[in-house]
This record gives structure tokens, C-alpha cells and sequence, in this order.
């Protein structure tokens, strides 16, 4: 049971911590901004309290002496400066580091105490007020909820928004802790005066006031409701919601949704074969049953259908849970190097596999961090900008995949500066990456870096190539485009469900294979003969010439009789070849994670029960070409 509450407190915290250091961020650009001051309070009065009822005194220590300066900041006893913005940072640092120590499995008696830097920076920080001596009187308090007997864990953990202006439970500009006691125990003779003046300053808090007075009526009751009562209604308005939320482990969602994809599948080969049966001549009692099996079957392959839906929409979550880490990132970052730059997030709402979310962090992280080192100028003055640059992050839906876009607004990237690089180090031969946009491509090169000198931030060669990978890893694929001296894109383009994916069925050498619709324009007609240019086959489609790719022979199949060609939509068109199309399906896929074929992703069971193999995204994105195949080492 124990560790089943730390497990809970840890998880609510970070979400706190993490939203934190967001407010923190936007309070540095908008310090009048009174509603940020007060929800940082409750964040950190809200994480005071669960972590003394968890027994975790650094924390509390911590949370405490940042609480008082926040007291101090929202009722204008001292101004917002750029030492209290950072002190609170660091607090909010210590405390997620402290969070994630417990999420990885440590013991919260084996947690650092709070370190004396942060201890002086927040002291500092709370000097800065009228009432010093004041604030400095309550920071022994720190400990209190810890060793509190359980009528004082509730009122420790009682929201401040209750009390605040309440003339009977403050004194000197500090909370006077008898009066409080009072307060909050039934009966008490200041109660109800108390309770009025609750409901003058904060209306909203007033029912929760009261619920916390009710919890020490039973014994032992109060350790374990109050803080959970006081977590639901401090975080703002998802109170509602978390109520009638539940926490899952990853691994059986993981499971749940491979059993609905199965049973898809399944219920799918199963109405083929009814078809074929009902091709053949039924009678009296077998007619009916065979009508009776119909039906059963439609309705069985409609509710394995909606299983599977309902398990995906589990596994959905917006991509936002990642971006809200990357503003204090990019402002440690962009200071280090000595650079003014501003974060600009949009569409984070938009949702996508947890999965995908998961491990999206490095890939983005090293986006975030080649754009700051690489892309922004130190000198923007010189290049004619102002001195503030800009990167946004930007992500939307589109169809069925999901789209992230990294732009900086910095000096962009030179195509023939980064082919000579890549030919110094022999990463690409004389006849590779002869276009502008392969020449950009190549910083996803293993070993590739423009750095002489590798640095503390980038140079090493590793890290694009990381994101490539990373992003490829979940069928998806990344793009560069970029202008000199107006600045770079990095596109990202991930499959919403990493599951299923709408394909289109065809046939190559007699072999069954699937291609992402994602990339398909239309299917055309393929001539006796081909017009030719450079002596590769190309064919004329709506006004445009466009080259004609063998799927067989790209593949190591041997190609046959191909007279049906597929448009591809894709930044260079061209046609691939194929003998026969046989329709569309959505297809479970496996991903091949045990060897590596050139070309192909995973394999898939289409509806009769035949093995599918289905070609990569990206493999069909670069025009048929194995990017690992084809670099020299």
C-alpha cells in the first residue's frame, strides 16, 4: 500500500513539477502576470504536502522556502527578479530530479538533502522582501508535516488559497498555526469565523476547507485522504477528470491491443472464407445456418473492430506532454551560448501513440539542440536580423499521420559546403548526392558533423543520424529543407497508430506486398515501351516526365511482367512498377526487428491469411534507395 501511494505522489508531482517549470518560463516574459504567481503557490504548496505525508523532508524543505517566496512575489512584498525566476528554478529542477530518482526505483530515504546552494539562492531571493526577518522565522517549520501528529498533516496540506486574508489563522504576515489547528478541527470555537472568511476570499476553495475539517474523524484516514483530496482539487480544472481516471501499466495496454489486432485479423480471414462458402449451394436446415453464421460473423468482426478502436484511443496522447519540456531546455541552452532565442509551441494538442510520444524526446532534443548550435548566428545584427531569433515547434494532423516541424530562423544550411564535407570524410562518393536536397539529407550520415572541434553541444557526429534512426525505428521519416540565410525545416512525419496502417495490395515476382497509402497519389497504365533519359525508363504523366522504378527489382526480386505503375506522392515523383494491384486494407503490422532487408518494414497477414511484406515509408520516401546501403563507410 506503501508504495503504491509513493507510486501515485511521484506521478501527480512530476505532472506538477513539469507544468511548473512552463509557468516559470512564462512568468520570466510576463512577471505582472498575478494568476501564474498564484498557480506556482499551489503547485509547490501542493507537492509540500503530499511529500511530507510520503515522509520526504528535502522536498518539503524545498517546496517550503520556494513556497514562502512566492507568498512573498504574489502578494507584492517583493518584486519578480531575475534571481527569483531562477531560484525557483532550481528548485523546481531539485525537486523533478528528486521525483524521477523515485520513479527509477530509488529509496526515499536514500534521496540527497537539499543542497546549501539552493538553500541561500531562495533565501536570497526571499531577501528581497520588506519582511525578511519574518520569512526566515518560518523556514524551521519546513519539517513540520513530517513528524506532524495526523490532525496537522491536514492542515498542512490544506489548500492557501482557504486561508489566505483570513485575519484569524495570520499574524506578523505568517500563518499562525493554533489558530489555523482551530480552524480546521470540528468544533473549534474560530471555525466557523474562519470558514467565513474563506468563502469571502476564495469561494472555490471553501468546500475543500470543509472536507479536510471532516477527514480526522476517523483514525488514520486523514494521513491518506487529505493530501489525495487536496492533489484533486489544486490541479486546476482537470480535477473532474482525474477522478474518474484510472493508471494503467504500459505493457498490458501493449498486450490488450495486440490481442484486438489479432482478433481483427481473424474475424477478417474468417468473412473471407464465408464468402467462399457461401459460393457453393445450401438447403433447408443448412441454409438457415449458414444465414445465422453470417450474421454472427458480421457482428463479431464489427465488435472486434470497435475493441481495437477503443484500445488505440487508450494508447493516444497529446503531443504536448513532450513539448512542455523543451522551453526551459532551449533557454539554458540559448544562454550558455550566449544567444537570445524564443521557443514558439503550437499544436500541442495534437494527439498521437504514446509510443511515439515516448520516443520522440532525444530525436527532438538533438533538433532543438543543432538548430541553437548550428542554425542560429551569434551575430544576428551582421546577417540584417533583429537580435531575438525564433524556433518553433509545430505539430498538426494530417490523415492518418502526424506532423512535427523544428524551424530556426538562423543562416540555414549550404548544400555544396556539406556534399564537400561529406566527400573530405568519405562518407559519399564522387556520384552520390548530386541534387541539392540528398546533399542536405547527409547530416543524417553516421560520423557526419560540420565541426572541426567538437564541443560540450555538438561536433561529435553523432546525434542526426540518431534522429533519423529514431524516427524510422516507428515508420516515419524526417526531411530538411532549408534556404540560406533565411533559416531551416526539419519535417517529421510519424503514423498517428503505430499498429495499423492503410496500405495498398500488390504483387511483384508472384510475392505479396503492401505499400503505405500515406504515399500513394494513383495507379496508371504502363506501356510496351519506355521513353528514356540517361537510359533509365521514364514515362510522361499529366504534362510532367517522371522515372519508372521496378518495385521487383529494387527489392532483389526478379522482375516479371509489370504493365501497372503507382504514382508516388512523394517530394521527387516518380512511378513504381508492379504486375497487378489486388485493392486496399488496413493491416496489422508487425515490425521486422531481428534482421534488416533493404526496403521493407514489416510483415502484415492480409484478410486470406497470407504472409504480406510491407515496404517502408521512407525507403518509398527517397525514391526506392537504402540510404545504410548505399553510404561508404
Amino acid at each position: 500500500m506503501d508504495d503504491e501511494m509513493l507510486k501515485d505522489f511521484v506521478v501527480e508531482a512530476l505532472e506538477l513539477a513539469t507544468n511548473v517549470e512552463e509557468h516559470l518560463l512564462t512568468l520570466e516574459r510576463h512577471p505582472d502576470d498575478l494568476e501564474i504567481l498564484n498557480a506556482v503557490f499551489r503547485a509547490f504548496h501542493t507537492i509540500k504536502g503530499g511529500a511530507g505525508f510520503v515522509n520526504l523532508p528535502a522536498m518539503v524543505s524545498a517546496c517550503h522556502l520556494t513556497e514562502n517566496l512566492f507568498d512573498a512575489l504574489r502578494t507584492g512584498k517583493a518584486p519578480v527578479t531575475p534571481l527569483a525566476i531562477e531560484a525557483a528554478l532550481q528548485a523546481s529542477g531539485f525537486v523533478a530530479d528528486q521525483l524521477n530518482e523515485l520513479s527509477n526505483g530509488a529509496a526515499p530515504d536514500s534521496l540527497a538533502s537539499m543542497p546549501a546552494e539552493l538553500k541561500d539562492i531562495l533565501t536570497q531571493a526571499i531577501e528581497g522582501k520588506s519582511e525578511a526577518p519574518a520569512a526566515a522565522a518560518a523556514a524551521p517549520a519546513a519539517a513540520a508535516p513530517v513528524a506532524a501528529a495526523p490532525v496537522a498533516e491536514v492542515a498542512t496540506s490544506a489548500p492557501a488559497a482557504a486561508i489566505d486574508g483570513s485575519a484569524s489563522v495570520m499574524k506578523n504576515g505568517e500563518l499562525d498555526w493554533p489558530a489555523l489547528y482551530q480552524a480546521l478541527v470540528p468544533g473549534a470555537a474560530v471555525a466557523a469565523p474562519a470558514a467565513e472568511a474563506a468563502t469571502d476570499t476564495a469561494p472555490a476553495a471553501a468546500p475543500v476547507a470543509a472536507a479536510a475539517a471532516a477527514a480526522p474523524a476517523a483514525d488514520g484516514e486523514p494521513k491518506a485522504a487529505a493530501p489525495a483530496q487536496h492533489n484533486r482539487r489544486a490541479s486546476d480544472t482537470a480535477g473532474s477528470a482525474k477522478e474518474e481516471s484510472i493508471r494503467i501499466d504500459a505493457g498490458k495496454l501493449d498486450a490488450l491491443l495486440e490481442v484486438a489486432g489479432e482478433s481483427v485479423q481473424a474475424a477478417n480471414q474468417a468473412a473471407v472464407l464465408l464468402e467462399k462458402l457461401q459460393q457453393f449451394k445450401f438447403e433447408g436446415t443448412a441454409a438457415a445456418l449458414m444465414s445465422t453464421l453470417a450474421e454472427t460473423l458480421g457482428r463479431a468482426s464489427r465488435y472486434s473492430s470497435e475493441l481495437q478502436r477503443a484500445t488505440l484511443s487508450t494508447r493516444m496522447q497529446p503531443v504536448g506532454r513532450l513539448f512542455q519540456k523543451f522551453p526551459r531546455l532551449v533557454r539554458e541552452l540559448a544562454k550558455d551560448l550566449g544567444k537570445d532565442v524564443d521557443l514558439v509551441i503550437t499544436g500541442a494538442d495534437t494527439e498521437v501513440d504514446r509510443v511515439v510520444v515516448d520516443s520522440l524526446y532525444d530525436p527532438l532534443v538533438h533538433m532543438l539542440r543543432n538548430s541553437l548550435d548550428h542554425g542560429i548566428e551569434v551575430d544576428r545584427a551582421a546577417a540584417g536580423k533583429s537580435n531575438k531569433a525564433t524556433i518553433s515547434l509545430h505539430a498538426w494532423q494530417a490523415g492518418s499521420s502526424v506532423m512535427i516541424e523544428v524551424f530556426d530562423d538562423g543562416k540555414g544550411m549550404d548544400p555544396d559546403m556539406l556534399r564537400n564535407k561529406a566527400l573530405a570524410k568519405g562518407l559519399i562518393t564522387e556520384h552520390q548526392a548530386l541534387t541539392s536536397d540528398e546533399a542536405l539529407q547527409l547530416v543524417f550520415l553516421p560520423g557526419f558533423s560540420t565541426k572541426e572541434v567538437a564541443s560540450s553541444v555538438s561536433g561529435r557526429g553523432v546525434g542526426m543520424d540518431v534522429v533519423k534512426t529514431a524516427v524510422e525505428k516507428h515508420r516515419g521519416t524526417i526531411r530538411i529543407e532549408s534556404t540560406i540565410g533565411k533559416g531551416t525545416k526539419f519535417s517529421i512525419r510519424l503514423p498517428i497508430e503505430l499498429s495499423i496502417i492503410p496500405t495498398m495490395l500488390v504483387r511483384c515476382a508472384g510475392a505479396p506486398l503492401a505499400l503505405p497509402m500515406a504515399v500513394v497519389e494513383r495507379v496508371v497504365e504502363l506501356p510496351e515501351t519506355f521513353d528514356e533519359v540517361g537510359g533509365a525508363p521514364v514515362l510522361r504523366d499529366q504534362g510532367r516526365p517522371l522515372p519508372v522504378n521496378s518495385l521487383a527489382g529494387v527489392l532483389g526480386y526478379e522482375p516479371g511482367n509489370e504493365r501497372v505503375g503507382i504514382v508516388m506522392a512523394v517530394p521527387h515523383p516518380y512511378i513504381l512498377g508492379v504486375e497487378s494491384v489486388e485493392g486496399t486494407a488496413d493491416l496489422v503490422i508487425k515490425p521486422l526487428t531481428a534482421i534488416h532487408t533493404a526496403g521493407i518494414t514489416g510483415t502484415a497477414r492480409s484478410a486470406e491469411g497470407e504472409l504480406v511484406l510491407v515496404v517502408g515509408l521512407s525507403f518509398l520516401l527517397d525514391g526506392c534507395r537504402d540510404m545504410e546501403r548505399t553510404a561508404v563507410a
